[in-house]
């Protein structure tokens, strides 16, 4: 689940994001509103957290911008100021949410997982694809029924692959979308992450030897395997 933090106070920005990526999140952060706008409306975000009191443009203009442009994800707002009327504005001009400084970072995290639910709905959180099953709510993951002790980083991947199927996705996309930031494309960190998630798959001894969900596109990078068209 990839999140944006919009917040100028470096302390509360570096907690948030140390809170967020603990629970397997890759979060970006900007500390201004220009900026935030920017990364916004250029990324594909599942939540935006929005502080109201920004340099350059601030939150709830941010907030109107996007609402204009016709962007409708999930944003909560923070603010260090609760009264009703900055909550009456934010909740008027599409906010989902709305959160008080100072607060605990564990109910910011219990926030974004509730909003995900209400906006996205219970179903659209499992990701079943052939014999694998992803819950984004509970992060278990099962294979052939049988369940598979993926790490943040592994189930950020296979999640990612399991979007698309039978899609190949480069090395660099990848890199981008599960580490957060770009990487020396050189690396060798996502053959090596996706070399550990086959070689757990294949340790449950549940599918006919040889067969992975995920499978090598040479000279380009990977994709999931899509299953056969029943009949």
């Amino acid at each position: 689940m990839k999140v944006l933090l919009v917040e100028d106070e470096k302390k509360i920005a570096d907690f948030v994001c140390a809170g967020l990526r603990e629970q397997g999140f890759v979060t970006e952060h900007c500390a201004d509103g220009n900026a935030g706008l920017a990364r916004a409306a250029d990324g594909a975000f599942d939540v935006i957290i929005l502080d109201i009191m920004l340099p350059g443009r601030d939150g709830l203009s941010v907030l109107k911008a996007l609402r204009k442009a016709g962007s409708s994800t999930p944003v909560i707002m923070l603010t260090a100021r609760n009264e009703l009327d900055d909550r009456l504005e934010g909740l008027s001009l599409g906010a989902d949410d709305y959160l008080a400084k100072p607060f605990f970072v564990e109910e910011l995290v219990a926030r974004v997982h509730a909003l995900v639910r209400r906006v996205s709905g219970e179903r659209q959180n499992v990701l079943a694809v052939g014999a694998l099953r992803l819950d984004r709510i509970t992060r278990e993951v099962t294979w052939c029924d049988q369940s598979v002790d993926l790490t943040g980083r592994e189930f950020n991947l296979i999640e990612y692959l399991m979007r698309s199927p039978g899609r190949v996705l480069t090395r660099t996309q990848i890199l981008e979308h599960v580490w957060g930031y770009d990487f020396d494309p050189s690396t060798n960190v996502v053959d090596v992450c996706i070399q550990r998630i086959r070689k757990k798959i294949a340790a449950l001894g549940a599918a006919p030897a040889g067969e992975s969900p995920i499978e090598s596109v040479r000279g380009v990078g990977y994709r999931y395997r899509k299953p056969p068209a029943p009949g």
